[in-house]
């Protein structure tokens, strides 16, 4: 009797053993909602799925370590820029193309593909937007002609009690939407992925945008000195009509009291629109993991879907990735015209040479506000810089 006993107790041990786990790594505010998920697809798959929380700034070192061993995580969820450095090294897996990629905006897709290879499914987006005091500003302008004449009225009518308009005046990324949407780039986008020996900070496009930062300093909408500390404190005290910010800053906005609308950056020109940098957050598989073919598999057909998405929206309610989620929150403004600004915009770059960028435009935007260079000059001399840096 204990003899069968003990065979059978092994079967059972064996059997426990080889059934698949997937196990997930992803920040704090991922984990309830993904465990919830787990669960259900456990119930319905058998499959167990194990959430570990791990700080978001640690998740990819963490990741870089283990995952060259076949270890660690089947999925990372993280951030689009990750993707160049853990591709290169073979860390990920390619997703294959299946249904509901056509439901997604390209601006997310595109945050996650390298070298013409999707190595993601995208879940959340972020990017800056016109926030605008609706106090001052009943309807947001639709042009960057019509900010700038508006701007001008209410500095006129409170005297500078109130400014019209602030954005952080020398920062790249405030400014980088009038130089993308004029067609300027940080590095040029091919077939192949990135080309990182092309940048196009100093085109006729990149110039164009710059020169509009110029005229709002030139006119007297913005002061060289104005940054995010003076922007963000001024909209909060109701002492800003308009401003450039993005998600991160409206829960303070409302509680202040602001009665705030939220919509994109007006276009540079009728039909030239403004396009911002825009983060992506998603699920990556590791391409080490033994488990890699149903770690897709749980992506594509379970997390990737409408209903998934939306919930995962509801646990951690960013810009959704989905066309169809954002059709299921329009009830929230803020979203909508968050989600809006994104879908015009320019992934971040999801290369490490991207580190150079940051600094040497600061400084050249910084030299063309306080009119010490002119616009080419400044950008002709940060984009050697950067080639320098790269090299």
């Amino acid at each position: 009797m204990k003899k069968f006993l003990v065979i059978a107790l092994l079967v059972v041990s064996l059997v426990v053993l080889a059934q698949p786990k997937l196990t997930i790594w992803c920040s704090e505010k991922q984990v309830d909602i993904l465990q919830k998920l787990g669960e259900e697809f456990k119930a319905k798959y058998g499959v167990e799925v194990e959430v570990q929380y791990v700080n978001f700034q640690d998740i990819k070192s963490k990741f870089l370590t283990a995952a060259p061993e076949g270890q660690g995580a089947d999925i990372i969820v993280g951030a689009h820029d990750w993707v160049g450095e853990l591709a290169v090294n073979g860390l990920i897996e390619p997703i294959p193309n299946f249904s509901d990629l056509k439901n997604f905006y390209e601006t997310a897709l595109n945050a996650f593909s390298y070298g013409g290879k999707l190595y993601g499914i995208p879940y959340a987006m972020e990017a800056i937007a016109l926030i605008y005091n609706k106090d001052y500003v009943p309807e947001p302008p639709k042009t960057m002609d019509e900010l700038i004449e508006t701007a001008k009225q209410i500095d006129e009518e409170f005297g500078g009690e109130v400014r019209g308009f602030i954005t952080s005046a020398a920062e790249f990324y405030y400014i980088a939407p009038f130089i993308f949407g004029y067609g300027g780039y940080v590095f040029k986008q091919t077939e192949k992925g990135l080309d990182v020996n092309d940048i196009g900070l100093a085109n006729e496009g990149a110039i164009k945008g710059v020169k509009l930062l110029k005229r709002m300093v030139d006119e007297g909408i913005l002061d060289p000195s104005d940054n995010y500390q003076i922007m963000d404190s001024m909209f909060r005290e109701g002492q800003a009509a308009m401003i450039i910010n993005g998600p991160w800053a409206v829960k303070a906005y409302k509680d202040a009291g602001i009665d705030y609308g939220v919509a994109p950056i007006p276009d540079l020109e009728p039909g030239v629109p403004a396009r911002p940098f825009v983060g992506v957050q998603g699920f990556m598989v590791n391409a080490k993991s033994p488990n890699k073919l149903l770690a897709i598999e749980f992506l594509t057909s379970f997390i990737a879907k409408k209903e998934t998405m939306y919930r995962i929206y509801l646990g951690d309610p960013r810009l959704p990735s989905r066309k169809d989620v954002l059709e299921l929150v329009r009830d929230n403004p803020d979203v909508v015209g968050f989600t809006l600004s994104a879908a015009n915009g320019i992934p971040m770059p999801n290369v490490p040479q991207m580190a150079a960028v940051w600094a040497a435009m600061n400084d050249a935007l910084n030299l063309v506000v306080n009119g010490k260079a002119t616009v080419e000059e400044a950008l002709k001399n940060a984009v050697e810089r950067i080639k320098a840096q790269i090299q």
